[in-house]
């Protein structure tokens, strides 16, 4: 056994530790008497030191050894030691106390002693040649578009956990896709939304514009979480380490720690942000053309994940240094201030968890069914401690959540194929009823982006302020400009599920509400395709010879979606509507969003299934 060097949370905790530190690995002496040489004389010669050994000797001192051990090891487990079965009552003695405890590296050092900038200038000139080349055109030129398949650097299980008489798994099962929101973000197939079309541009037409809207990358766990939370089954491990152990496929719990941080990007999600900044340039760089005498502004908020989501972005796109290429702006998510990037900051009913926490409670109806299973299985590799069906949840967010942090993540082979399809599932559940069609407060919360689109789609500033839209910084032609052809903004998954909701893609919720007793055969909602790390939405401009009018098209992840929830757009074979009819259909969704109501009244929704809407709206709102 080996002293741990992971941080603790409790000053108990911590000198426990030390104590433990200690003992395995001294670093000092136990009294303060100082230690002196003895004098050379004073040793015994080699002639006084002889002894006359024979072999019965020898053997009778195996013998007492091996007694001795046998003695020992029965006085600390009993028959357990011979049989293989370690009993519960001998869990103390197998699990270390800093098992569950947090283990973190800042980095960079605070106080690092060579540390001099005037000696490492960034810039000391002899750049050699720099002339630039054409921007790249992809999405006009190329004959395919290029798929993203998700996360090459990330490794999981090469097989996952199956029972003695597995079910037959599907072919090509991938993990990746079935974490939700937290898978890292991959090009959805053509056609998986209703359009058998590409996102490369239309036979005839031609790219004119990109409203291009993303998430941040991948994240650790955040602060709180309303079911589940990594860190809670951390902390559960670590207060009770003293009283179990964990054989079979939990046995690494014995020697596991927390290495996960909070909220910021982690190195892998830095990197999505920057390839998908490069691919993104490849695809629209041509656009940069029409720049001529301004520079692009794309926008952020705050949060510290959302802005170093937005650099990394920018880095890719521009390249570094980009200072000088761009105009970042960062709107602030705080109470008190209006951001469509964070419209729940001043919609006082998102805040009201009987309101807007409507899928907690149909996450655990659905988690008490699909790993009922899993839960009895693994309790019967884990002694002294009862798991929970949320601790076994917990262990399947800590597989994504791991995975993206460190790489790999062991707890990723403890469970089935459809074992992780429920999971992917309880992640659809959650997010229908707390950010999208199923939740009262979705659309609202979505529609202040929709008329910033609808400003920049007209070029006409925004008539009325009468929802999250800022005031001092849309009416600013600097700080949001109308007439430009490329737009970024970068925004978090519930708010991308807002927006999906605002835009009336009644696609998505055809199915209607989810059900939480079984996994639909056929659902277009899903998750993992519409908001996952990194996610990104393409609202594509075209202009094509045979249609009179500018066309949009949604493309969710390469994906196109079709545009027939929304008013006067027909079924298109490329998924295009008009500009016009796509705005005037926003404008009246606009019109009949009311943020005081939605937002600030006095209304309820009872608990459970009684009451559903599939619309994204607050209790008497009418259609």
């Amino acid at each position: 056994m080996r002293a741990s060097n992971a941080d603790v949370e409790t000053g108990e905790e911590y000198k426990a530790g030390e104590e433990e530190n200690e003992a395995l690995l001294p670093t000092h002496a136990r009294d303060d008497t100082p230690l002196t040489p003895r004098p050379a004389s004073s040793w015994p010669s080699l002639s006084q030191c002889s002894r006359s050994f024979t072999l019965t000797h020898l053997l009778i001192a195996f013998a007492s050894g091996a007694l001795a051990c046998v003695v020992a090891q029965y006085s600390v487990c009993g028959s357990a030691c011979f049989t293989g079965h370690a009993p519960q009552d001998a869990a103390h003695v197998l699990a270390p106390p800093y098992v569950g405890s947090t283990e973190v590296h800042n980095w960079p050092p605070p106080t690092a002693t060579n540390n001099v900038p005037t000696l490492f200038p960034s810039d000391v000139g002899h750049a050699g040649a720099t002339p630039t080349g054409a921007e790249p055109a992809l999405i006009a030129t190329a004959p395919s578009y290029p798929l993203h398949t998700g996360a090459p650097q990330l490794i999981v299980p090469q097989t996952l956990h199956s029972e003695s008489k597995p079910k037959q798994g599907k072919k090509n099962f991938d993990l990746f896709k079935h974490w939700g929101n937290l898978s890292p973000w991959y090009s959805v197939k053509k056609g998986a939304f209703g359009v058998d079309s590409g996102p490369e541009a239309p036979d005839g037409c031609s790219v004119t514009g990109l409203h291009f809207l993303h998430r941040h990358g991948a994240r650790y766990p955040t602060s709180w979480a309303a079911y589940g939370g990594p860190a809670t089954l951390a902390h559960r491990l670590h207060e009770t380490a003293a009283s179990w152990t964990a054989k079979d496929d939990l046995e690494f719990l014995n020697g596991w720690s927390y290495k996960l941080g909070e909220e910021v990007l982690t190195p892998f999600g830095r990197q999505q942000l920057f390839d998908l900044g490069i691919s993104i340039r490849l695809k629209y760089g041509f656009l940069l053309e029409n720049f001529t005498d301004s520079l692009p502004v794309f926008r952020t908020e705050s949060q510290d994940r959302m802005l170093a989501s937005a650099l990394n972005f920018a880095s890719g796109f521009f390249g570094i240094p980009y200072e000088d290429k761009y105009l970042q702006s960062i709107t602030i998510e705080d109470d008190g201030f209006n951001n469509t990037l964070a419209p729940y900051k001043t919609c006082p009913n998102t805040g009201d968890r009987a309101k807007a926490d409507r899928g907690t409670p149909f996450v655990k109806e659905w988690a008490a069914l699909y790993l009922k299973d899993a839960r009895d299985r693994l309790q019967s590799q884990i002694h002294g401690y009862d798991l929970t069906i949320e601790d076994v949840y917990i262990m399947q967010q800590m597989c994504p959540y791991e995975t993206v942090a460190i790489g790999f993540s062991k707890f990723c082979g403890l469970f089935t194929q459809e074992e992780w399809e429920g999971f992917d599932y309880a992640m659809d559940i959650y997010f229908w009823y707390d950010s999208a069609f199923g939740s009262p407060v979705a659309r609202v919360q979505g529609i202040g982006y929709i008329q910033e689109m609808v400003a920049r789609l007209t070029h006409t500033p925004i008539e009325t302020h009468n929802s999250s839209t800022n005031s001092t910084l849309n009416d600013n032609p600097v700080t949001f400009p109308l007439d430009h052809n490329l737009y970024v903004d970068a925004t978090h998954e519930v708010v991308v599920l807002n927006i999906i909701t605002a835009l009336n893609l009644t696609n998505f919720a055809k199915a209607g509400p989810l059900p939480t007793d079984h996994i639909p055969a056929q659902r277009p909602f899903r998750v993992s395709q519409l908001a996952p790390f990194s996610t990104n939405i393409q609202f594509q401009l075209l202009s094509c010879p045979s249609r009179s009018d500018e066309q949009l098209r949604v493309i969710i992840n390469d994906a196109v979606s079709p545009l027939t929830g929304i008013e006067g757009c027909p079924e298109d074979a490329d998924g295009m509507c008009s500009v016009p009819t796509f705005v005037a259909a926003q404008k009246k969704i606009i019109a009949n969003t009311d943020w005081v109501w939605a937002c600030h009244g006095d209304w309820d929704v009872p608990a459970g299934h009684e009451w559903n809407t599939t619309t994204g709206d607050a209790p008497g709102v009418i259609w």
